[in-house]
């Protein structure tokens, strides 16, 4: 088992985050992001600045038991099959009975944006996300940890 983080634009925060209860709990913390973004961490992959390259490269990283921590939504619908665990910046699971939705709306937006029209951005990110994103990955972990000592 290993945490795989699509780094590209992931906050320092969900990093920290990630390499503190990796070390916490023996696991291991993969990056994965173009060579145009400058990470600190124990195991990163460079890849090329191409259009999905850190995407596939996080998917072919990607183990039965492993947790991806991404943004993008087509990622996640790709890692859920594989089947890992996957999580959003804010510490929420992506659950496989939600992405047929979630790439609907991503339709919808993407169409809309092409057309001229407009999108809400992200909202700025606070301290209370981080707070949730290491309330939902340590107990990923927690259940994790178990189901493993159980085997």
């Amino acid at each position: 088992m290993k945490i795989i983080i699509d780094a590209d634009a992931c906050p320092k925060g969900v990093l920290q985050v990630c390499k503190r209860l990796g070390k916490e709990y023996g696991i291991e913390v993969w990056t994965v992001a173009s060579f145009n973004h400058l990470i600190d961490s124990d195991h990163h992959v460079v890849v090329d600045s191409g259009s999905q390259a850190a995407d596939l490269k996080v998917l072919n990283m990607t183990e039965k038991g492993d947790i991806v921590i991404t943004q993008d939504w087509g990622l996640a619908a790709m890692v859920v099959s594989k089947p890992a665990k996957c999580f959003n910046m804010v510490g929420r699971e992506y659950l496989a009975d939600q992405i047929d939705f979630m790439m609907e709306e991503r339709e919808v937006k993407a169409k809309l944006r092409r057309g001229g029209g407009r999108t809400k951005g992200p909202r700025k990110r606070t301290l209370e996300d981080d707070n949730a994103f290491e309330v939902g990955l340590r107990r990923a972990l927690s259940v994790a940890k178990s189901n493993m000592e159980e085997s």
